[in-house]
């Protein structure tokens, strides 16, 4: 505990780091604001039809996302999810547009003019999301909570503009935290409307098994030490990574001529466990909502019965597609993101080898197998954690407090975490002193 607050005054002592911190948890308490001011013309008074809406089933997910502002009617509803999207889709379509390949490999100019695609598909997205989203409002709340009148246009379209403006301000914030503050900032953004949902989902667990006496206080307690194995595990699946042994060649002069030693330089090439971090859990997720939407067309007793199961993210189909969809998604995602051909040419033209293996082509086998061996664990785990908040739920725990069990917000929470630790890490390492090493002596601060 004493190292913990020495490390939080070192902190404090980097004037460049402590501004950064500053910065963004003011920019966070903006969007934070935000995700309460309801869209004008909405009585905020009548929103509980909305609210019981996202209580369960897949608006739960697109609340917990938002940090409740889809569930507010908020100028912040759609949150920062169709930034997300516009970014799936701009990497994707990378693979088979060339023009986009081009920009990949471009440096820093390719990715501005990437980022300026991904900002206006974003808005196109919007304005497609925005209208659907005020139709479910017309949908949900009563025709008295329209101030405007039920079907007025000019509210229509201001709340479509609105909504449009709130997640183009929420990117916004999010690109200054990444360039001003401390972090991805838009990971962030997600990760604090996540954890804001964790309070309310813990009160009601505590008032179901203690207030209402369904299990007392020492099954809550046994329900957080698991919460917080589960986050032990999960930090464990985002660190994890196979070490490739990797040897430079170090060349020596003597006299009139050169010589190579093999043994040079030793470093290794780090293979994660988890390439493909959360987004195989985002793609299977997307896809899960087509099968109920196609079976809500028709209304014949098969169709709703489908319907029902994809409906129905705690049961078992469900979850077994899910779990399938993530291990087939995971294998795709790390395919396209993790490049083996250019990491063989890169080594081989810095003059590395990996030992026993050749050069080029054979490198290159050498690395996609090591990759599809450690991948396949590296998926089981990962659909493991997506469906284990199912499990949780059939021990008789609140479905709210159930989502933070796994899923894509545990792992988003955990991976955002443990990237902003990293880099607040290497300010103390760099600007101030060891900090959160254990050992090193004291070095004058670098402002």
């Amino acid at each position: 505990m004493k190292k913990f607050f020495e490390t939080l005054q070192n902190v404090w002592k980097i004037e460049e780091l402590k501004n950064r911190i500053l910065i963004t948890l003011g920019l966070l308490v903006v969007y934070r604001f935000g995700a309460h001011v309801t869209l004008p013309g909405i009585d905020a008074n009548q929103l509980s039809s909305l609210a019981g809406q996202t209580e369960k089933g897949i608006g739960s997910i697109l609340d917990m996302f938002t940090g409740g502002a889809f569930s507010k009617a908020s100028v912040f509803a759609l949150g920062i999810m169709p930034y997300i999207s516009a970014s799936i889709v701009v990497q994707l379509m990378g693979i088979a547009i060339p023009y986009l390949q081009k920009l990949q490999k471009d440096g820093e100019s390719g990715r501005k003019k990437l980022n300026q695609i991904t900002r206006w598909l974003t808005i196109a997205i919007t304005l497609v999301q925005g209208p659907g989203y005020i139709y479910n409002l017309y949908r949900t709340l009563p025709s008295n909570a329209f101030l405007l009148g039920f079907d007025s246009f000019s509210f229509l379209f201001s709340s479509v503009l609105i909504l449009t403006t709130g997640t183009i301000f929420a990117m916004w914030l999010g690109e200054k935290i990444t360039d001003k503050g401390i972090g991805n900032g838009i990971s962030l953004l997600i990760m604090i409307g996540i954890i804001a949902r964790l309070p309310q989902a813990l009160i009601q667990e505590f008032t179901s098994k203690v207030t209402n006496n369904t299990g007392g206080p020492m099954v809550l307690v046994l329900e957080i030490i698991l919460w917080l194995l589960v986050i032990v595990a999960c930090v464990l699946l985002v660190m994890a990574v196979r070490k490739i042994p990797v040897q430079y060649a170090r060349r020596t002069t003597t006299g009139d001529y050169e010589q190579d030693l093999a043994g040079g330089n030793r470093q290794w090439i780090p293979l994660k466990l988890n390439a493909a971090g959360v987004m195989p859990i985002i793609f299977a997720q997307a896809i899960m909502f087509i099968p109920a939407a196609l079976a809500g067309l028709s209304k014949s007793d098969a169709s709703q019965s489908i319907a029902g199961e994809f409906s129905n993210m705690f049961g078992f189909w469900y979850n077994f597609v899910f779990a399938t969809l993530i291990i087939v998604f995971t294998y795709f995602y790390t395919a396209i993101t993790v490049p083996t051909n250019k990491m063989a040419d890169d080594l081989k033209r810095s003059g590395g080898f990996i030992p026993g293996i050749k050069p080029g082509l054979e490198t290159a086998d050498y690395l996609d197998r090591i990759m599809s061996l450690i991948t396949f664990p590296g998926s089981l785990f990962l659909a493991l954690l997506a469906v284990f908040p199912a499990l949780i739920v059939g021990l008789n725990v609140q479905q709210s407090w159930a989502m933070f069990y796994g899923g894509t917000s545990l792992i988003i929470m955990v991976g955002v975490a443990i990237d902003t630790i990293q880099q607040v890490n290497s300010y103390l390492l760099n600007k101030h002193y060891d900090g959160l090493m254990k050992t090193g002596k004291n070095r004058k601060a670098v402002a």
